[in-house]
């Protein structure tokens, strides 16, 4: 009798912790699932969540901005974001906070088809030109643009949402910016049409993180960002040494996206993930938010304590 009532009394202090522990982690993607997370679904095939003791989950979201949303209201553990967009929602005080990094390198940059007129920066006048409707994307056009000497009253700005690749091809516009450089080049040359790139830091634009993870400023301390960190190294490090292996297996586990556009995207992305998640480049951090007060997208420059660790 005693030795029942001592199992019921473990069992009823394990079982809230038992059932914490298998809470799943919720991990809100910044699009639909794509090359650019090849590191998470390496670390979710090889076992390297499950290792740190995590069950992770991930949601496609049905618009990019709604990860920080889901994270400031408790909705989901973890998002990815883009470093504007932080600096943007920490400004007009959206409670969250960068823990690690995906892409530590830009991947917007502005297209234009090689078989067009345009050959620099200058040729863009009076030229229609695309984005995704982002702010700090007019701002980084405008930047590249000054750099030639123009601005964006010397072209002509088209909202075409997300269908930017398509309404290049159909010659709707001259260029847009708001693509991936290792992604919508591949769509359009696989079009057959081939594509000249200008990129935004080498034209005024400073150096930022295309894509990092966020997540609630009241769970910055928690040791499961710090354990979903190092399974997220081990992704990107195994990802590195095997990068046609680990598409093979994320081609068999998402056949709908098993074709020759992300598995192309898939290799050429390799290079631009950040080989230390938890790394921050402070200098960086504190030239974009600059930037970004400079060019009237943030009312002030908030302090990187109180956005980033």
């Amino acid at each position: 009798m005693i030795k029942k009532l001592f199992l019921l009394l473990i069992l009823l202090i394990s079982g809230p912790v038992f059932a914490e522990q298998q809470k799943p982690l919720l991990v809100v993607l910044d699009w639909f699932i794509n090359p650019n997370h090849a590191p998470l679904f390496v670390a979710e095939q090889e076992g390297f969540f499950k290792q740190q003791g995590l069950d992770v989950k991930f949601i496609s979201p049905a618009d990019p901005s709604e990860g920080n949303k889901m994270v400031a209201a408790g909705k989901a553990d973890i998002a990815i974001s883009y470093a504007p967009s932080l600096v943007h929602h920490v400004v007009n005080g959206m409670p969250v906070m960068r823990f690690a990094t995906l892409v530590d390198k830009p991947l917007n940059c502005l297209v234009v088809l090689k078989n067009s007129n345009i050959h620099t920066l200058a040729d863009l006048k009076n030229k229609k030109i695309a984005s995704n409707g982002v702010s700090t994307d007019r701002a980084l056009l405008n930047t590249m643009l000054k750099s030639a000497g123009l601005g964006l009253k010397d072209v002509d700005l088209i909202n075409v949402r997300f269908d930017l690749t398509q309404a290049l091809l159909a010659h709707k516009i001259d260029g847009f910016t708001g693509g991936a450089r290792n992604f919508e080049p591949i769509e359009v040359e696989q079009a057959g049409q081939e594509v000249r790139l200008f990129y935004p830091e080498k034209y005024g634009f400073p150096m930022y993180d295309e894509l990092i993870f966020v997540a609630n400023k009241k769970n910055i301390n928690d040791p499961k960002l710090t354990k979903f960190t190092l399974a997220l190294k081990q992704g990107v490090k195994y990802l590195r040494k095997y990068p046609i292996a680990s598409w093979k297996k994320f081609a068999v586990n998402h056949p709908e996206l098993n074709n020759e556009l992300n598995e192309k995207a898939w290799v050429l992305s390799v290079p631009y993930f950040a080989t230390d998640p938890a790394k921050l480049d402070k200098k960086r951090y504190q030239k974009l938010g600059e930037y970004m007060q400079k060019n009237a997208l943030i009312s002030y420059v908030p302090k990187l304590a109180d956005y980033a660790k």
